[in-house]
């Protein structure tokens, strides 16, 4: 069994942050239920500068390691690990947010998932000197049975593998779009996604 599983808010709760920090630098007061859009420029209501300094703000090393993990997150994926499942984070976070990111999973138990870095939504230009540890001809090559997301951005890197099950992990940015297919579940938390999983 192998499956991919998304870093921000699958893992850990960005957007929460994301809404407080909107407040604390511009004053755009959103609060996370409110955050209709994946695209956090249009949910702020921000200028391109503002959403630079957000985007690299909320990158800092120590803001990275300060956010909050998504409950059931750790304990489900160790299970999966424990059963011999090949679980593998895939994350659009560039490469500079490695060293962070790597650490956050080895603090909350993550130790034996290997993490990458895929250049999902176009933001390495916020990002000096940073590239990103998987290209996307490599990730095309990669084969999974479940996927663990949240962005509706992302759906479009699913195309290729017409069995795979995508666990849409349920936040106010995906609520209204619509799923495109069959496999794809809507989840509300970590325990719904173990139990879909554990049928095999």
């Amino acid at each position: 069994m192998k499956i991919y599983v998304d870093f921000d808010d699958c893992l850990c709760e960005t957007g929460r942050h994301f809404s407080r920090l909107a407040a604390e630098l511009f004053g755009k007061i959103v609060p996370y239920e409110k955050m209709r859009y994946f695209d956090l420029q249009q949910s702020f209501s921000l200028t391109d500068e503002q959403y630079a300094l957000l985007m690299n703000q909320g990158h800092r090393p120590e803001v990275l390691l300060s956010y909050e993990e998504t409950p059931g997150a750790s304990g489900t994926i160790n299970s999966w690990i424990d059963r011999g499942y090949d679980v593998s984070i895939i994350t659009g976070r560039p490469y500079s947010a490695y060293g962070p990111s790597r650490t956050w999973l080895d603090l909350h138990g993550l130790e034996r998932v290997r993490l990458y870095c895929l250049n999902k939504y176009g933001r390495d230009g916020f990002y000096k000197h940073s590239g990103f540890s998987l290209e996307i001809e490599d990730y095309y090559k990669l084969r999974f049975d479940y996927a663990v997301e949240d962005s509706p951005a992302a759906f479009r890197f699913f195309g290729h593998l017409p069995e795979l099950k995508v666990l849409v992990y349920d936040r106010p940015w995906n609520r209204e779009c619509a799923l495109p297919g069959e496999g794809y579940i809507r989840c509300s938390d970590w325990e719904t996604i173990k139990g879909i999983v554990g049928k095999i």
